[in-house]
């Protein structure tokens, strides 16, 4: 045998009787520290806290869609919807795409109820 080449025998004992694989063991602690990063700015998200704004007229939330659309502003919504311990979501920062009687289309051509919002501002 030359410093090349090697027993197929020995390797095959050696996989065989010496080497104890730990399996996944070795990764747990990537995935850990990239969960647990994940589970801690899920949880910093969940503690922020949205006070509520006044609910306006419909006729005042139409103007303002109106002027917003009409401008091309940008616009801050609030909608009517709150969570299980009775809080607001994040206030939306959205273009208005369009609009019909009922709804306005907003980025990501989403549409949201005219009657849904509670409180829009115009930046």
């Amino acid at each position: 045998m030359n410093e090349k080449e090697f027993d197929l025998n020995i390797v095959n004992h050696f996989f065989e009787h010496d080497y104890h694989d730990r399996g996944l063991m070795k990764w747990q602690g990537f995935y850990l520290s990239d969960h647990t990063a994940a589970l801690t700015k899920q949880r910093k998200l969940a503690q922020t806290q949205y006070p509520s704004k006044p609910q306006q007229s419909l006729h005042e939330i139409t103007e303002l869609l109106s002027k917003a659309y009409a401008k091309k502003k940008m616009v801050t919504l609030q909608l009517n919807e709150i969570n299980n311990n009775s809080e607001h979501a994040a206030d939306l920062h959205t273009c208005i795409h369009g609009y019909n009687e009922d709804s306005i289309i907003i980025d990501n051509q989403q549409f949201v109820l005219i009657n849904d919002i509670q409180n829009i501002s115009i930046n």
